[in-house]
């Protein structure tokens, strides 16, 4: 049996920004209906930007502001493969701040359409720093422009600690939404900002849940070499600084195919077209399955929407491109 989970009615929002949070519990049982536990998918593709980083954008620049750090005309600039960049476009236009982000070359088309559309300034790293990839040179360029540009505010998701402190509220809303805790929660992680205010959270309540890290094959947080990766916004080519690992209870590493198999398995189970963290999340627990005991709750974020990667996971001819697969059962609708 799933935990009850209450609802609750809407007010008014003064604002687009006011829309961000108390996203639904969504059950996913027909995309585990052949295991004998149950899955919660937090639906953070419902933010009013699409994801789980509108809640971290809100969260760092209401308190910049707050401090006043930052003034209506101010610049912000942020390194982003993406979800943050989209987040922070959104309350930059609402706040009146210009917006700078530092991308590489896999942000995806959509994302740049989109970004295009609020109004962003695009800033292009084309060439890997040579030990810390894509994101080092995405940084140094970030510091660059910091020095150039006045009246500038870096909002640093990488370090800021309201990224982390930001999820406290997240996880707040799942447990008040159950009338039982969860027994696992697995997190897709990159920053590790929302993976570590889960853990807190869990600490600080005294929570049985056990925290399971979702990392990139590729990615050096949960240790190997870094390597190439297709499917940006999951795993890093640096360390995290927000990292405690002796609050996490263990970790699954998923491949770019796994990513994409689990985003068509959502979508054709559930009719949830959601990114490709999300994809790796399902895919994380079908591998972790077996050790998941009989009708235990578990939880997963369902991150942000697959809109923006239609051209690449949601393609066909992109997924025959770039995996040897030559006819994938997963892209049937069975």
């Amino acid at each position: 049996m799933l935990p009850t989970v209450k609802t609750k009615t809407s007010t008014p929002c003064a604002s687009i920004l006011d829309a961000i949070g108390n996203t639904p519990l969504v059950s996913l049982s027909q995309t585990f209906k052949a295991y004998n536990f149950n899955v919660l998918g937090k639906l953070e593709a419902a933010n009013p930007s699409g994801s789980l980083k509108d809640r971290t954008s809100l969260s760092i620049l209401r308190e910049a502001m707050l401090l006043g750090l930052v003034k209506r005309g101010d610049t912000i600039i942020e390194s982003s493969s993406g979800n943050m960049a989209l987040g922070l476009a959104q309350a930059c236009l609402y706040y009146k701040l210009r917006l700078i982000v530092v991308v590489d070359p896999k942000l995806n088309a959509q994302t740049e359409k989109l970004l295009l559309a609020y109004g962003v300034t695009i800033d292009y790293v084309t060439k890997p720093h040579p030990e810390d990839g894509y994101l080092g040179a995405r940084l140094c360029r970030v510091k660059e422009l910091l020095d150039k540009i006045p009246n500038s505010f870096w909002t640093n998701q990488y370090e800021n600690p309201k990224n982390p402190e930001t999820y406290l509220v997240t996880m707040d809303e799942i447990y008040n939404a159950l009338d039982a805790p969860l027994d696992y929660l697995f997190v897709a992680v990159s920053t590790c900002g929302t993976l570590m205010g889960c853990a807190e959270y869990i600490q600080r309540n005294g929570l049985p849940t056990k925290l399971i890290a979702v990392d990139a094959v590729g990615s050096v947080l949960f240790g190997n070499e870094k390597s190439n990766r297709l499917i940006p916004g999951h795993g890093s080519s640096v360390k995290s600084h927000f990292l405690r690992k002796e609050f996490v209870y263990d970790s699954v590493k998923v491949t770019d195919l796994d990513c994409v198999e689990g985003c068509w398995n959502l979508l054709h189970s559930e009719g949830i077209l959601a990114g490709g963290s999300s994809g790796g999340a399902i895919s994380a627990i079908k591998k972790y399955a077996r050790n998941i005991p009989k009708n235990s709750t578990c939880g997963m974020m369902i991150s942000d929407r697959g809109e923006r990667y239609i051209d690449t996971i949601y393609n066909k001819n992109w997924i025959l491109d770039n995996f040897e697969v030559s006819n994938p059962s997963f892209l049937k609708n069975d």
